[in-house]
Formats: structure tokens, sequence, C-alpha cells
């Protein structure tokens, strides 16, 4: 057998071959371009402002609640959002008071106290808020709202 006759064959397989890695790298890029098309960003778990959350939880509400927690917060909105703004901007005097230079721990301290101050006066802002609406809802409504978020598990008294 001479050179002459080997190289054909030899071509003919590393084509082969090269096909056949073409096309399984093909495949894998558009695999992964794929998987990147149909993965959904998570929706974020989390929002700070109060508006946002009570939505949500309004949305989990019998109707008529959800329509009397809306009202609740509408009428209180500039109380509740001065509030809110009050106690963030407490946080953020906590992280400026830690990037000081130079450092005091007197700062941080006072810093601490006003947001824990400031925190106070937001929760009893929004919970009097709650409370109202919950005095005036259907026994569903504060049973949905005892068990936001949804699929928790009821303690108490109604325990099956």
């Amino acid at each position: 057998m001479t050179v002459a006759q080997l190289t054909p064959a030899t071509t003919r397989m590393s084509s082969r071959g090269l096909l056949l890695g073409s096309l399984a790298l093909n495949l894998f890029f558009i695999g992964i371009a794929v998987a990147l098309a149909v993965r959904a960003p998570s929706p974020p778990t989390w929002d700070r402002d109060v508006f946002v959350r009570t939505e949500r939880l309004a949305a989990t509400l019998p109707p008529v609640d959800a329509d009397l927690l809306r009202g609740q917060m509408k009428s209180q909105h500039s109380v509740i959002e001065a509030a809110q703004n009050k106690y963030f901007a407490a946080r953020e005097s906590i992280h400026e008071a830690l990037r000081q230079t130079p450092f005091s721990q007197d700062a941080l301290r006072a810093a601490m106290a006003s947001t824990r101050a400031a925190r106070q006066a937001y929760d009893v802002v929004i919970q009097g808020v709650f409370a109202g609406a919950a005095a005036q809802m259907t026994p569903a409504g504060r049973k949905a709202l005892a068990d936001w978020p949804p699929g928790r598990k009821s303690t108490g008294s109604d325990k099956p």
C-alpha cells in the first residue's frame, strides 16, 4: 500500500470526526442559548417600601378586605411615608457613621439609637393602620392576614 492510497481514507475519517465534533459543539452552544433564554430571572422577594409589601398582602385578601386595607393605607399615606423615610434616613446614618474616618463609637451608638427610635415610630404608624383595618375586616380577611404569606400553616384553635 502506498501513501497515496492511505491519504483519502485518513482524510475521510478526519472529516467525519470534524463533522461530528462540530455538530456536538453546535448542539452544546444551542443548549446553552436555549437554557439562558428559557430561564427567567427570579422576582425580587423583598421590597423595603411598605406600600409595595402591603399591595402584595392585599392581593391575597378577600376583595372587600383588600379594598379596606388599601383605603386605610391611602388615607394615612403621608404619615406612613414620612415615618418610612425617617426610618430609612436613620438607617443610612448608621452606614455613614461606620464610614467615618476617624471612627467614632459614640457617633455609631447615637446613630443606632436614632434608628431604633425611628423604627419604633414607623412600627407604631404601620401597626396602627393594620389594627384599624383588621378591626373592620371580615373574619376571613383577618384569617388571611394572620396566615400571610399564603401557604403558612395556621396555628391555634383552627387546627384540624
